[in-house]
């Protein structure tokens, strides 16, 4: 991985310990060097992104969080100028096609299904990783 990982930031949100256990070892294990901010419910995500918001950040989000649901904060990010161009990128267990489109509809950029094996998730945050931090141009604020 380049340099440009080292000032990159992935944030995880899900009410899930073992969830972002696993999501956050699978970014490392595909050699992501920048920093991995985890909460666990929608509130307290907020909270940090209303205080402190950085460039080159990528969000993702699970859709059932206690407080503030996934459905609610991608809402008020999407909503907020100084937060609309953060990369919010849904990772839900749900496969309902109504949570896909509702999630689109608030302004997600991507929708990713969590995967049954930790392999498939390795992949999945390698592509991810590689998109965003590679391909994609994020804006410099």
């Amino acid at each position: 991985m380049n340099a440009i990982h080292k000032k990159s930031i992935i944030i995880v949100a899900d009410d899930d310990e073992d969830d972002r256990l696993l999501i956050t070892e699978a970014i490392r294990e595909n050699g992501f060097a920048g920093e991995i901010h985890s909460f666990e419910d929608g509130e307290g995500l907020m909270t940090h992104l209303n205080n402190w918001c950085s460039p080159e950040t990528v969000i993702l989000l699970d859709l059932n969080m206690p407080k503030m649901d996934g459905r609610q904060v991608l809402r008020e990010i999407k909503s907020n100028p100084q937060l609309s161009f953060i990369p919010v990128v849904v990772l839900s267990t749900s496969s309902n096609m109504e949570d896909i489109e509702v999630s689109y509809g608030f302004g997600a950029n991507s929708y990713i299904i969590k995967p049954a094996t930790y392999d498939e998730l390795k992949k999945r945050m390698n592509a991810l990783v590689n998109y965003w931090f590679q391909t994609a141009i994020l804006p410099a604020l």
